[in-house]
């Protein structure tokens, strides 16, 4: 089958030259070409994603032509208004970036779909926000966030500005099955449909609010204007869409003192700094820290390319230690909280949104505060989607959203996670406590020690290909057909199996439904609330293990981690 499909492409008489000719190179080479036409690139719920190459399973010209004549067709059969609402397209630093979102601006507008693109790179959140602001129906966002470079992805939003979930992904999925060729399709060029009006060049209108709302979102205005040059900030958007932006507001709200890393403040689709632009690995930090010995930064900050992740490490007596999405997000929380409670506009109604593998520690903050907590299925989308569900029903007002993986969200202005206003706020935060001679890791310490000691771990098992795959699907089988009674001499008190929907509460002997959308994930639960999750990435080749343990000193919870991991792993027959 894959040959039929490698041999189709090769000889089409339509097929880009380009494309013609890197499927030549490869004519020996069966693995590869089995690799890049075993399957379509998934549309999955959020988009696709892939290494950027010719093939059905690769990000290429045709690859982001399907997905947006389905896309397409899908809104044509909404009916005229939605057409006329239209599409907000926005694009990242990566290789073909520019000219992935000029595909897609083409074939909508060949469809009489209006399209607001764009004049230059933008971050995600961004898009997020001008789909709400322009009242379109849909976004598109060109990136891979922070995979490496040679990835590229494609998201797609729904008029909310949210991540679109299964309901609509299924309709527009649906539509891309019935695209028999597209290689067949003819495509109007660009210049041509620009000039029919279909196609609006969008900028500065957009960023100029976006701004605003973002400076709407601090709690002390005064302080960073009177006090904001104490704070020594070192940023980095590590090659991607970040700088203009993040540097833009910081400076205008009174941060003086903000040192870029020249290195990497330039778009650069290569990366060429860093293995993969990822703010979660210590690796991406090396310039900055670098440059923060010189200009004795208090804080780092690092973005990925499309500007919806944030990395801080913060300066103690050690060097430049890093705070994890749990931490940060905690910190973030109690901030938040208490600045608001203490200045009285704190909703009896507020509600906290993380998901389900995110810390408990954010829960028992929450509690401190009399706010509620709601968990969701992993991806920001499910967030934005109970903070729409919350407008609409008034039952909570929205206060923090947050997920492990260094995403957090605390204005609902953007619907998905935004490292800009998050980077402000965190500067804002850093500020505030270096005024009372504390550092953010002293802060934490503080809630540590009055709420108990959290600690979180990732283990991450990469396995690509077919055989990858397969691999992954037995693991997981493993741990949902035989389901363990004890981990490391810790009974289990509770299965969650999000994919059946039921809850096996072996404390009580009994299972409860479970009431989150289906998903691959199973959450085991300890009867000490230690706790592992178990979840294929949805976007990766990747098995993902996430641990979670609480306890009441420092060397306690660390130990407990270790065994926790050191025993899943075991259960799964996969080393180190």
């Amino acid at each position: 089958m894959y040959i039929e499909q490698y041999q189709k492409w090769l000889t089409h008489e339509k097929l880009l030259p380009e494309f013609k000719e890197e499927l030549e190179v490869i004519a020996e080479q069966k693995a590869e070409i089995e690799d890049r036409f075993y399957k379509n690139l998934e549309f999955g719920t959020g988009g696709i994603r892939g290494i950027i190459g010719a093939g059905t399973n690769r990000m290429n010209t045709y690859t982001v032509r399907k997905a947006t004549l389905g896309l397409a067709q899908f809104i044509v059969k909404q009916g005229q208004s939605a057409m006329k609402q239209g599409v907000v397209i926005a694009y990242d630093s990566r290789r073909f970036s520019t000219e992935f979102a000029k595909e897609a601006a083409r074939i909508l507008a060949m469809n009489q779909i209006k399209v607001y693109l764009f004049d230059s790179l933008r971050p995600t959140p961004v898009l997020s926000y001008a789909v709400r602001h322009l009242k379109a129906y849909s976004g598109i966002v060109i990136t891979a966030s922070h995979n490496p470079p040679e990835y590229n992805g494609y998201k797609v939003y729904n008029e909310d500005g949210n991540q679109i979930t299964e309901e609509m992904a299924a309709a527009v999925l649906s539509e891309i099955a019935s695209i028999e060729c597209i290689l067949d399709l003819d495509v109007e060029s660009f210049e041509h449909l620009h000039s029919t009006q279909m196609i609006e060049i969008i900028g500065t209108e957009i960023d100029q609010a976006y701004d605003q709302l973002v400076i709407g979102l601090l709690q002390n205005q005064e302080l960073i204007l009177e006090k904001g040059a104490n704070l020594n900030i070192v940023y980095t958007p590590l090659h991607g869409t970040g700088y203009e932006p993040v540097q833009r507001i910081l400076k205008q709200v009174g941060f003086t003192h903000l040192a870029i890393v020249e290195e990497q403040k330039n778009p650069d689709p290569n990366f060429s700094t860093v293995k993969a632009p990822n703010p979660e690995e210590r690796d991406v930090y090396e310039l900055a820290i670098s440059l923060a010995e010189k200009v004795h930064g208090d804080i780092i900050m690092a973005n990925d390319p499309d500007a919806d992740r944030l990395g801080v490490l913060v300066k103690t007596e050690k060097g430049y230690e890093a705070l994890n999405g749990n931490q940060l997000g905690a910190l973030l929380l109690y901030y938040l909280l208490d600045q608001r409670k203490a200045k009285g506009n704190l909703p009896a109604n507020g509600a906290l949104i993380k998901t389900i593998v995110t810390s408990d520690l954010g829960n028992r903050i929450a509690e401190k505060y009399q706010i509620i907590t709601e968990n969701t299925l992993t991806g920001f989308k499910y967030i934005g989607e109970r903070i729409k569900e919350y407008e609409e029903t008034n039952a909570h007002t929205f206060l923090f959203g947050y997920e492990e993986s260094y995403g957090y969200l605390a204005g609902d202005f953007v619907r998905d996670k935004d490292a800009v206003q998050i980077t402000v706020l965190v500067a804002e935060m850093a500020l505030y406590y270096k005024q009372q001679g504390k550092t953010l890791f002293d802060l934490l310490e503080s809630i540590y020690q009055e709420i108990g000691y959290y600690q979180e771990d990732l283990k991450s098992i990469t396995l690509k290909g077919i055989d990858g795959a397969n691999k992954i699907n037995e693991i997981v089988a493993l741990f949902r057909e035989k389901q363990p009674t004890e981990i490391d001499g810790i009974m289990v008190a509770v299965i969650e199996d999000y994919l059946t929907g039921i809850a096996h509460d072996f404390k009580e002997q009994q299972e409860r439904e479970l009431t989150l959308p289906k998903s691959n994930v199973i959450k085991i639960i300890l009867e000490d609330h230690s706790w592992i999750a178990i979840r294929p990435s949805g976007t990766e080749p990747k098995l993902k293990f996430y641990f979670s343990a609480n306890d009441q000193s420092k060397g306690e919870v660390k130990q407990k981690i270790e065994h926790l991991k050191a025993a899943v792993m075991k259960l799964a027959n996969i080393s180190g």
